[in-house]
Parts: C-alpha cells; sequence; structure tokens
C-alpha cells in the first residue's frame, strides 16, 4: 500500500511566516499553522488569498521573507529537493512532460535512484489507485483535463511522500474520477493539505478546516462547524456547502 506508519506528532509547523512577490504586496502575514501527522487539513479562502503560495513555502520552491516552517521536524531549506513532501499543482500541465504516461509517472522514483524493479512497482501501484493504468502507453498531451489531473497525482503518489499538498485536485475530474479520489483520500494513511473551491469535497474528505484571509487564518475548526457558519462563510466571500441543510453551533471555531 502506499503510504507510511502514522504518527501523532506534527508533520508541519508554520510560525510567524511571511512572503511577498517582488514588488507586491505582501501574500502572507504573520500566517502561523501546524498540521498533525495522519490528519488531513482542508484549505479554503476565496482566489488571490494566498493558498498556493503557502504550497510553494512550504515545498521549499520560494524563500520566505521571515518566519520558520519545520516539516516532520526539520526546518524546510528553500531550494532543497525533499521527496517526502508531494506537490499536486493546480495545472496539471505544470508536472506532465514525458513522452508517455509511464514515462511521467516513473520519473520521480527513477531520480530517486530506486533499482528497476521497485520503480517499476510503485508505478504500476500508483496508476491503479488512480484509475489510470489504460493510460500508462498515452502520451500526456493527448490526455482529457481529468486524466492529466489523475496522472499528475499518480506520480506524486509513486514518490510514496510523507505529506501530500493537493491544489485543487477535483478540477476537471468527472463524477467517478472524483469519487475515485475520495476513496482513496480517506484509505490513505499520509498527511495532506488540500486547498480546494469544492467545498463539498473538503467537507466529505478532511478532518479539519483552515479559513485563509488577507494572507493569514481567519478561523479553523471542523468542517462543519466552519463551513455551517453562514456569518463565517459570507463574511470571506464563501457559500455554506448544499449538503449542510442544519445549521451547528458557530461558536466553536477558533478565530485568529
Amino acid at each position: 500500500m502506499l503510504g507510511f506508519t502514522e504518527q501523532t506528532e506534527a508533520a508541519i509547523a508554520i510560525h510567524q511566516l511571511s512572503f511577498a512577490y517582488p514588488d507586491q504586496r505582501p501574500v502572507l502575514q504573520d500566517l502561523s499553522l501546524s498540521v498533525s501527522k495522519g490528519e488531513r487539513l482542508g484549505l479554503i479562502g476565496h482566489n488571490g488569498c494566498g493558498k498556493t503560495t503557502l504550497f510553494l513555502l512550504i515545498a521549499g520552491i520560494l524563500t520566505p521573507l521571515q518566519g520558520d516552517i519545520a516539516v516532520l521536524g526539520e526546518i524546510a531549506k528553500p531550494g532543497r529537493f525533499r521527496p517526502e513532501i508531494g506537490v499536486v499543482f493546480q495545472n496539471p500541465n505544470d508536472q506532465l512532460f514525458s513522452a508517455s504516461v509511464w514515462e511521467d509517472v516513473a520519473f520521480a522514483p527513477q531520480n530517486l535512484g530506486l533499482p528497476p524493479a521497485l520503480v517499476q512497482a510503485r508505478v504500476q501501484e500508483a496508476l491503479a489507485v488512480t484509475g489510470t493504468t489504460a493510460l500508462a502507453n498515452r502520451a500526456p498531451h493527448h490526455l482529457s483535463g481529468g486524466e492529466k489531473r489523475m496522472v499528475a497525482i499518480a506520480g506524486v503518489l509513486a514518490m510514496v511522500p510523507q505529506i501530500l499538498l493537493y491544489d485543487e485536485p477535483t478540477a476537471n475530474l468527472d463524477l467517478r474520477a472524483r469519487r475515485r479520489l475520495i476513496q482513496f483520500l480517506h484509505q490513505s494513511q499520509q498527511t495532506m493539505v488540500i486547498a480546494s473551491h469544492d467545498l463539498e469535497f473538503i467537507l466529505e474528505v478532511c478532518d479539519r478546516v483552515a479559513l485563509m484571509e488577507v494572507g493569514c487564518i481567519a478561523a479553523q475548526g471542523t468542517p462543519q462547524q466552519m463551513m455551517s457558519n453562514t456569518t463565517l462563510m459570507h463574511s470571506h466571500g464563501l457559500e455554506v456547502p448544499h449538503s449542510l441543510a442544519e445549521r451547528y453551533p458557530t461558536d466553536k471555531f477558533s478565530v485568529r
């Protein structure tokens, strides 16, 4: 099974993180957040609130202006490749570049220096759990948007990372692929942070939700508590998911 042994200490610990792109206003300001090992955290907020930027900082692709990010107990160093962190980008074309799906999924384990037999086993399993085995010999640029999304996820899973960062993972997925992804995420033991505007997906998959606003964490709590709070959701430009027919208590989330 793709995964790792679940533990209880923090997988990601972020302390007073700030970041700005050159000649731009700060995207993140004094953001602090902790994610436990094995937890599935949903990250919600309007476009431009900093979700993708936060992922790039956790992965070490960007350098913070200030603050610290500890990943699995070690301070993250920008520019250093960390195979224990897998990122599924919002646009799958940013991840797919090989001549075939098989080669794309095999790219990361091959570059980790794994023996060919283990590479093959990992590719086969990643394709199987994402339902993309039949696409193995296809060229990625000939796939549909949903197929590309699942192949991109397979490529990250083949690394067997301990932490997975999903940026809009349900974009372009049909109902069958979306349900397959939900089932896989429920079975997985990896730590996950999932940024998505698909709030029904977040509600079904995640243990906890953090709401981002103006580059910081505005509120956090259980998915039901957070997303059934009409006042909270509307004040941050979000809608209450349709499936939440009953109101939950609105005073049981933490506001920063």
